[in-house]
């Protein structure tokens, strides 16, 4: 077949993703991929497809999530697990400055990045979309951070067309998924004996020109789009029928920022506040909350301290806190201040809205609060000034 350029597609046997592996890892990227850990789906190395977790599924729900075998799954109709992307280029924790005190004064060291390419195999369209967000908050405005730039530019991206989704899946509402947007440098559609591999950039093209593919027949290609499509329509047709168990969730966007910032002093906070535990393991999960601290770190003796930048919440009390006490020093006032910013306020600073509608905030809740349900119980009427 003629060499693969970008918008074109190859064919592969299933076995011969370990190729795709090997030639990653010979070109000096950590591989990463799904592999089951503790229970749950995560991002870990992965260097043999063995490692992948083929014909399992996950059961998802407001505060639910557990794995089971399932013999008609594919290599990857499982959902999204609690990682995204976010800690492959904002890591929960880093040294930004090291000091070391001698007899007369102190020296400081600048760390170097771990910079190692990493090739990440598995991605979904809500979360390529939520990368698409942090670049617009670490690289396009007008101060760029050097250390998620280098990270980012050091990344190769394999995404997954859906097949499948959860119950708390919503992103057919934002328009972020089932099926991938650019941005991917190969994606991967799941057929039953091979996969279909579209070539999304110049590196993807390089990588899958070593495969040794085969080109589809243009019946598979379009195969592999109406299953995506499927799942889409299916996506927008359950929500209707009732039983949300099985029908997913939507989100109605119409006029959304203004029915959340018209409606701050609305009872509905204060009920869900009674629930909220403000653990911030929503903000954790989130795959585009990018709140950091820094704070410095001593040893016993005090004379080596680090300077470190941590993942942060805007649910602790600590958050908002200045001279005068926290901003939000209640737990319905932090609430209402994640969801106006991740839905409202985010249009305002960065011309988007902060949410894919992957559901990980709906399903690592342990009280399972739902966003799409408090968006609703907020009403769809946008109040007169």
């Amino acid at each position: 077949m003629a060499s693969p350029r970008i918008g074109s597609w190859i064919k592969i046997p299933k076995e011969r993703l370990q190729q795709l592996i090997d030639t990653l890892a010979s070109d000096g990227y950590r591989v990463v991929g799904p592999r089951i850990r503790d229970g749950a789906i995560i991002l870990d190395d992965l260097t043999d497809i063995r490692q992948l977790p083929a014909g399992v599924v996950d059961e998802q729900d407001g505060g639910h999530y557990r794995l089971r075998e399932d013999p008609t799954a594919g290599w990857f109709d499982f959902v999204v697990g609690p990682q995204s992307l976010k800690p492959f280029v904002l890591p929960p924790r880093e040294p930004l400055l090291q000091l070391q005190r001698t007899s007369e004064t102190w020296q400081t060291e600048t760390p170097e990045i771990d910079d190692r390419p990493v090739a990440v195999l598995g991605l979904r369209g809500c979360d390529l979309h939520a990368l698409s967000i942090m670049d617009r908050v670490f690289l396009e405005g007008p101060y760029v951070d050097p250390r998620y730039e280098k990270r980012r530019a050091s990344l190769f991206l394999i995404g997954v067309h859906c097949r499948r989704a959860a119950p708390t899946c919503f992103c057919h509402s934002l328009k972020t998924g089932p099926a991938l947007p650019a941005g991917f440098d190969l994606g991967l559609s799941e057929l039953e004996e091979h996969f279909l591999l579209e070539v999304g950039s110049r590196r993807g093209a390089a990588v899958a020109a070593r495969l040794q593919g085969e080109e589809p027949a243009s019946g598979e290609i379009t195969r592999a789009r109406m299953a995506t499509r499927a799942l889409e329509q299916r996506m927008h047709d359950r929500p209707l029928h009732g039983d949300r168990r099985t029908a997913g969730r939507w989100l109605e966007t119409d006029h959304l920022r203004d029915r959340l910032l018209g409606n701050l002093e609305h009872p509905r906070w204060s009920e869900v506040a009674e629930r909220c535990l403000a653990c911030a393991n929503c903000t954790m999960v989130c795959p585009t909350c990018f709140c950091t601290t820094v704070e410095e770190v001593s040893d016993l003796s005090g004379d080596s301290v680090t300077r470190m930048r941590r993942w942060e919440s805007c649910f602790t009390w600590e958050h908002s806190y200045t001279t005068a006490g926290p901003v939000h020093p209640t737990t319905q006032s932090r609430y209402r201040q994640w969801l106006t910013h991740k839905l409202a306020s985010w249009h305002d600073q960065f011309g988007t809205s902060g949410c894919v509608g992957c559901g990980r905030c709906i399903t690592w809740c342990p009280v399972g609060i739902d966003l799409t349900e408090e968006v609703a119980a907020l009403g769809n009427e946008v109040p007169h000034a």
